[in-house]
């Protein structure tokens, strides 16, 4: 169902002059019952000034009767053909003038970690032109050098859910062109929600990298030396030490006993 629009105006009014409940206003505006709720407080939308629907052909005054008359009674938005395709305009979204200025850092961000996003689809998840991606991509943009990257959805840009529609379409038309895709740009090509329920992989400590070719069952080199041949001088016992000969020792004593 589609929403009125200056919706926090139109709560405005509607709690002004109906008596529909919270819920009900809350689900016609898209806001939640306790914003509602603190409109009639007070405590929201302080100097707000109330949109009326009814002038502004958004609701017919029998639809407001019935609705106060049933609470379980859901408000309806009046039918505008005007407004019909207007929620499937082409082209860049609107970007508030707040957040013009972080829109250069969305675009480094997209083209350095998603390069694989056209300038298209770069252009509709932030609000800007195809100039303006090229030259950021070819480092040729007037101010790149004091441009830092930074997440658009974090910047406010764009939703989760966009970004990663665009990453996986992105991916889909990748893999029909059956071109090979390195392990990194696999990774970027992954959805948020994906990313988050795989497994981490087993990571090698610091202080061994480049160690896991080494066994540690013993080196060869122990195995080697046990095969090298002794060297003279090399005396593994005490006869090898005195170098006596042998049978020498027991003829002296046969002599004696003689």
């Amino acid at each position: 169902m589609g929403k009125p629009i200056m919706a926090k105006a139109t709560a405005v009014w509607l709690v002004d002059n109906t008596t529909m409940t919270f819920k009900q206003i809350a689900d016609f505006v898209g806001m939640h019952e306790l914003e509602v709720q603190g409109i009639a407080d007070g405590d929201v939308a302080a100097g707000v000034k109330g949109f009326d629907p009814i002038a502004n052909n958004q609701l017919t005054q029998a639809e407001i009767d019935s609705a106060e008359k049933n609470p379980l009674h859901r408000l309806k938005l009046k039918f505008n053909a005007a407004a019909v395709g207007e929620e499937k305009r082409r082209g860049p979204r609107y970007t508030p003038l707040s957040k013009r200025q972080d829109r250069p850092a969305a675009i480094l961000w997209l083209v350095k970690f998603h390069p694989e996003l056209s300038d298209g689809q770069v252009s509709k998840l932030v609000g800007t032109t195809k100039p303006t991606i090229q030259a950021i991509r070819e480092r040729t943009h007037w101010n790149i050098s004091n441009i830092q990257p930074i997440d658009p959805v974090a910047l406010g840009l764009c939703k989760q859910s966009e970004l990663d529609a665009a990453v996986q379409k992105a991916a889909a038309k990748k893999a029909a062109e059956g071109a090979v895709m390195s392990d990194d740009e696999r990774r970027k090509l992954v959805s948020t929600e994906t990313s988050l329920s795989m497994e981490p992989e087993p990571k090698i400590p610091t202080a061994i990298e480049g160690l896991e070719t080494f066994s540690l069952s013993g080196s060869s080199s122990d195995d080697d030396e046990e095969e090298k041949p002794k060297k003279d001088g090399d005396y593994a016992d005490a006869d090898s030490f005195f170098n006596l000969p042998h049978g020498s020792h027991d003829d002296d004593e046969d002599d004696e006993d003689k």
